[in-house]
């Protein structure tokens, strides 16, 4: 006869679930609320991202990406630029995260919801996580993994904000790298430092 005993009461599992859910569904609807209450300024977005994508040549800089393929260099507005965007936008939900390791691949997907005109998209990213040697260690599926949610934040932003908008920023930042080029000499000066920064950086030749 077992004498020491205690009686538990075991809560329904999905309870705190449910519970968790409708935390999310109430925070979502007062986010729609507030957008829809304190809509964004175009105007004012535009003009404080660019200013913030021109604030030195270094950002600048870290507003595209440049990768040679083929023998030619592939370029395009960078992950940089969708954040920074994004801070301006305003009434805006954007993440990425990793949803799935598999034996060979890491799966990423990036998301992103503008609250005040209701528009949202998500994409999913894979890389591969085997090389010549086999399968990464877990340090590098770590790398990958980030570097596929940064393609994958970059792709969802890109699908919601307005092209417009991004082509406008990022023609500012390259025109911000670019410079003074209103006689030939400081066109020269320019070009040289342009080859040289593509060269150290990317590997790509004149």
């Amino acid at each position: 006869m077992i004498k020491d005993y205690e009686i538990m009461q075991v809560e329904n599992p999905n309870a705190s679930i449910v519970q968790l859910d409708s935390i999310e569904r109430a925070n979502i609807d007062s986010q729609v609320a507030t957008a829809k209450q304190y809509p964004r300024d175009i105007k004012r977005a535009l003009q404080n991202s660019i200013a913030m994508a021109t604030i030195d040549e270094d950002t600048a800089r870290s507003m595209s990406y440049a990768l040679p393929r083929g023998g030619k260099p592939i370029t395009g507005p960078s992950v940089h630029l969708a954040k920074l965007v994004v801070s301006n936008w305003g009434n805006i939900r954007a993440e990425a995260k990793v949803v799935q390791i598999t034996d060979s691949q890491v799966v990423s997907r990036g998301t992103c919801w503008d609250l005040e005109n209701n528009v949202a998209t998500a994409f999913e990213v894979r890389r591969s996580i085997k090389g010549k040697n086999g399968r990464f260690t877990d340090d590098m599926i770590t790398v990958t993994g980030n570097a596929a949610n940064a393609i994958a934040f970059r792709n969802a932003v890109f699908a919601v904000i307005p092209k417009a908008i991004t082509e406008k920023v990022s023609k500012a930042a390259q025109e911000y790298i670019t410079g003074d080029m209103s006689d030939e000499n400081k066109l020269i000066v320019r070009r040289k430092k342009c080859l040289d920064f593509f060269h150290d950086e990317y590997g790509i030749d004149e």
